[in-house]
């Protein structure tokens, strides 16, 4: 087999040890609205892993594993995230997040992004988000209120990233690291 000119990997799926893995499918399956594909004992190692997805290209986005120690006082993932496709989405999810046990509910607008984050029942860090129309240098974070309307939001997105120096559009700054990636 021949390797290609330009190695581009791509992040595929997460995977993350659980203490009660029935309670994280049914948090993940009830508040993002992932599928789980298939179940079972892992043959190489002891533990037994639920797979998870809402694309019907992949067969997982999120792997989950026994095995996490019931006295972990934290979760060593900074976060797994999930792009959506609007605002509508990200206002469902954190409502049904909240409805589901999640804490530490916070939404940031990182000018390049609007983002949700939040705590699943076993204190992993998730993150829901959408790209918006323009780019900031990263990082950058402002409280997103999404009680607002859509257009409200827009709007001060747009005005906060023009006022940043290294503001430009999204599909210049696509642009930008394509030719920097040939």
């Amino acid at each position: 087999m021949q390797q290609s000119k330009k190695l581009r990997p791509n992040l595929a799926h997460t995977g993350i040890f659980v203490t009660d893995l029935d309670r994280m499918i049914a948090f993940y399956t009830k508040v993002l609205g992932l599928k789980l594909n298939d179940r079972g004992r892992a043959r190489t190692f002891d533990t037994e892993v639920a797979f998870l997805s809402a694309n019907p290209e992949q067969h997982h986005q999120l792997a989950l594993a026994t095995g996490r120690p019931k006295d972990a006082t934290f979760s060593t993932v900074m976060q797994t995230s999930f792009m959506i496709d609007s605002l509508d989405d990200l206002r469902t999810i954190r409502a049904r997040a909240l409805t589901h046990g999640a804490t530490a509910m916070r939404g940031t607008n990182h000018g390049n992004a609007w983002s949700i984050y939040f705590k699943d029942p076993e204190g992993n860090t998730v993150e829901a988000y959408l790209d918006t129309p323009f780019h900031v240098p990263q990082p950058h974070g402002d409280p997103l209120d999404l009680d607002k309307s859509d257009a409200e939001i827009l709007r001060e997105t747009e005005a906060v990233c023009r006022a940043d120096p290294g503001f430009m559009m999204r599909a210049d700054y696509v642009r930008k690291l394509e030719r920097a990636m040939a």
